[in-house]
């Protein structure tokens, strides 16, 4: 048998066939990223726009949820992966037990916490006397749900761990699917309005824990559920591993915080429901980049780990080649198609289509800069430089964007909102550039 059938990452990869090793990452990220999108427009045009503000407004709430969740599920999964890897199968399955019943718990107090502090979380996260009652409706369901979704989380992660990604895959496209059909049934078919989408998409989080639990109690695999030892380091230990997905996502909360305060200072309602169209749409645009980076980082690490400098080279060059061809495709699509996607949200809202696809003329320009930074994060973190991908993730996500939210409005006004991020992308890869430059001889990828 061959390196390359017995490993298909060890294949001498020419333009073709990595892109096609990379696609169906690249598929599941855009599927995610439609169903998401789809969610929205199904609430701008069976709701209304205020409705649609409302989810941007206590989206937070929700990115601390995901962020604890994740923190838990990647930083655990290290923790039962290396004790498999060790033959410590018992020990892990305990560990792996103790952390699903721990995010439970978290979950559970989330829900209770959030609901006794209901009221003052909408008003603290900047929600006017307009759109309070919806996302009252919203995040009340949403926090019933929230064990749901710190559930649905972790099984994602520890399904790859216990050797069923698959699984994972299949339950993550059941959940989208269901998540789009339930919306059409609460919203449209029975008029439930905002409180439809909410339970939608909770049934989307039940879909994966439920099947989740099921498969795991069942024991039809190595790792399965067990009678836990209640053993607090490793709760701290994943915690401390998975911090930084925490980081992530509380970076993606303040910054959708400060969107928000200042477009509701600025045009109110209408300017909130603007800036959601646009992060939604950023969101589902970016799935591309994310996706192929995704697909492509176990090849450059073990091209780089075996030390076959000439192929790793040679998918590096492909990389960024390709990453630049498809950044001026979505950059055209989003200048160009900017009035489409605004006029599906809000064609029933002239002021906000108005402010959106104007706002789509500047924001078109992050996409030109922002495929090379995401790429570039992904391929330092495959070459086990965690410092550099966090650097430039961190600056491109919060860093800079936090600077020039808070500065640029002051003199621009709603120009500055728009220029926000794609200021911070193109100073993001002005540093990328600089860390490719300086990394260069170090990892031999040029």
């Amino acid at each position: 048998m061959t390196e390359t059938q017995k490993n298909p990452l060890a294949e001498s990869f020419n333009a073709i066939s990595l892109i096609r090793f990379a696609f169906p990452s690249m598929v599941m990220m855009l599927f995610m990223g439609l169903y998401t999108i789809v969610d929205t427009i199904f609430v701008a045009r069976f709701v209304n726009t205020n409705a649609l503000s409302s989810i941007n407004i206590v989206c937070p709430v929700i990115n601390l949820i995901v962020g604890l969740g994740t923190m838990l599920a990647t930083g655990g999964s290290a923790v039962v992966a290396k004790k498999m890897g060790n033959g410590n199968t018992e020990e892990a399955r305990s560990n792996f037990t103790l952390i699903v019943v721990a995010g439970a718990v978290i979950g559970l107090l989330i829900t209770a916490a959030g609901l006794l502090f209901l009221d003052e979380i909408i008003w603290g996260l900047g929600a006017s006397e307009i759109l309070f009652p919806y996302c009252r409706d919203y995040l009340t369901i949403q926090l019933i749900f929230a064990a749901f979704n710190m559930m649905q989380v972790l099984y994602q992660n520890l399904f790859v761990t216990a050797g069923k990604p698959t699984l994972g895959l299949v339950l993550a496209v059941l959940a989208g699917i269901a998540n789009i059909v339930f919306d059409y049934v609460f919203i449209v078919l029975l008029q439930m309005g905002i409180k439809g989408a909410a339970i939608g998409t909770g049934i989307g989080y039940m879909i994966p824990s439920i099947i989740g639990t099921i498969f795991f109690l069942m024991k039809r695999s190595e790792l399965h559920f067990c009678k836990p030892n209640m053993d607090a380091s490793v709760l701290l230990k994943s915690c401390s591993n998975g911090v930084s997905e925490l980081v992530s996502q509380c970076s993606t909360a303040v910054t959708t915080f400060l969107f928000n305060i200042t477009m509701m200072k600025l045009l109110g309602e209408d300017g909130v429901a603007a800036i959601t169209v646009l992060i939604y749409s950023q969101f589902l645009l970016t799935t591309l980049y994310i996706g192929f980076s995704m697909g492509t980082a176990p090849v450059v690490s073990y091209n780089y780990g075996s030390g076959n400098v000439k192929q790793l080279k040679k998918t590096v060059c492909i990389c960024f080649r390709f990453i630049v061809g498809i950044s001026i495709f979505v950059f055209l699509f989003s200048l160009l198609g900017g009035e489409s996607i605004a006029k599906v949200f809000a064609e029933d809202n002239r002021n906000v289509f108005e402010i959106t696809k104007d706002g789509f003329v500047i924001f078109s320009f992050s996409f030109l800069f922002s495929g090379c930074n995401i790429f570039s994060s992904a391929l330092f973190t495959a070459l086990s430089n965690g410092k550099a991908s966090a650097t430039i993730s961190f600056l491109r996500t919060f860093g800079f964007i936090t600077v020039f939210l808070l500065a640029l409005p002051r003199f621009l006004k709603v120009t500055g909102v728009w220029l926000a991020v794609p200021l911070a992308e193109l100073f993001t890869l002005m540093l990328t550039v600089y860390l490719l430059y300086r990394h260069r001889k170090q990892y031999n990828y040029f």
